[in-house]
């Protein structure tokens, strides 16, 4: 699928390493890393590496998309290495790429477009002073877009079902943290463990707070809506293709 993504290593600038080992809080009933722990291991590579580059920025950062090709599943107890670099700026957003490895094995690839907004997540805000210094080489004058690619709304007849986000999704800034989103994936990976590896992508449309909430499907494509019936996210995913597992 072609949001499946296949990331290499930058030949200059920041690559950035975060080391984690998969335990028992992240695995299914079967053993293999689920979906948002995966996301979540992401995301803790995305904050160490910002907290470290030494840029002070009084903005924050959120998730607008993110692709996903899991390659094999890690599995209980295996460490794992995250390899994560900015790979195009914008003068509102930046694409940070990652590999997942295990024991030098690529397992997965991800590319993420992160927006930097005001401090009160309102509106966007330029970034920070010195991000092209600490980030622009591994960019190589790259330019991303932001604009969305998934349908907005799901057609007519889509398959509905009900979802809750719990006070435990919330984070920080008091919204649902963009790795619980994967947990209505998750759940039918559960039922059905996959065999081969997957393809998968999210876009974030709005901020979701705890409650009740729906997932609608048609095809591959979830729409996940709040309890007003607005959607927050699109997820879609497919098994991915033998010749890149």
């Amino acid at each position: 699928m072609q949001f499946a993504p296949t990331v290499t290593l930058p030949p200059r600038g920041r690559v950035f390493l975060h080391r984690d080992r998969v335990t028992l809080a992240d695995v299914s009933p079967a053993g293999r890393a689920r979906l948002d722990a995966l996301v979540r291991w992401l995301q803790d590579a995305a904050y160490e590496d910002s907290l470290a580059s030494g840029i002070e920025g009084a903005g924050v950062w959120i998730v607008r998309r993110l692709a996903l090709g899991v390659r094999r599943f890690p599995r209980l107890l295996e460490r794992l290495e995250v390899a994560t670099f900015c790979s195009g700026i914008a003068p509102l957003w930046a694409e940070r790429s990652s590999i997942v490895s295990c024991g030098g094995e690529v397992v997965a690839d991800a590319v993420a477009l992160w927006v930097h907004l005001q401090p009160d997540g309102a509106r966007p805000r330029p970034l920070p002073a010195g991000f092209d210094a600490v980030y622009g080489p591994s960019a190589m004058g790259r330019r991303v877009r932001a604009r969305l690619r998934h349908p907005p709304e799901p057609p007519a007849g889509a398959a509905a079902r009900p979802w809750r986000f719990r006070g435990a999704d919330l984070d920080l800034a008091g919204h649902v943290n963009n790795a619980a989103y994967w947990e209505v994936l998750e759940d039918e990976l559960v039922a059905s463990e996959p065999q081969t590896g997957l393809a998968a992508e999210i876009e974030h449309r709005a901020a979701a707070d705890a409650g009740d909430a729906s997932v609608l499907a048609a095809g591959p494509m979830r729409w996940i809506a709040d309890s007003a019936g607005a959607v927050v996210a699109t997820l879609t995913a497919a098994p991915l293709s033998p010749a890149r597992a």
